[in-house]
C-alpha cells in the first residue's frame, strides 16, 4: 500500500519520515502516536508503555521523557507498518 488515500497529509508526511533513508532522527513521538491510532490501536499502561497494534501484530514501546524516536525505534516502527502493507512513496517496504 502506498500513499494511502485514507491518511491525512500530516500522516502521510510522518509515515514517509518513517521510511527515509538515511533513518531520520527527528521523527516525534506525538506525530507517530497519531499515525498509529489511525492505522491501528494505541494503549497507555499504567506505567507509561504503549501497546500498538497494527494489523496481526502488537508491539510495546517506550515513549516516556522523549521528544523525538531514536534511531532503533524508528526501525521497529517501520517494520510494524511494513508488516501490515505500509509502504514508502517508492513502493518498498523500507
Amino acid at each position: 500500500m502506498t500513499e494511502p488515500e485514507h491518511l491525512s497529509s500530516r500522516h502521510r508526511d510522518t509515515l514517509h519520515q518513517l521510511f527515509e533513508h538515511p533513518v531520520s532522527r527527528n521523527v516525534e513521538w506525538r506525530a507517530v502516536l497519531s499515525l498509529l491510532g489511525e492505522v491501528g490501536s494505541v494503549t497507555t499502561h499504567h506505567n507509561g508503555k504503549i501497546a500498538v497494534t497494527v494489523g496481526p501484530r502488537t508491539e510495546f514501546f517506550d515513549p516516556r521523557g522523549q521528544k523525538d524516536l531514536d534511531v532503533q525505534t524508528v526501525v521497529d516502527v517501520r517494520e510494524l507498518l511494513a508488516s501490515a502493507g505500509y509502504r514508502s512513496e517508492d513502493g518498498s517496504p523500507d
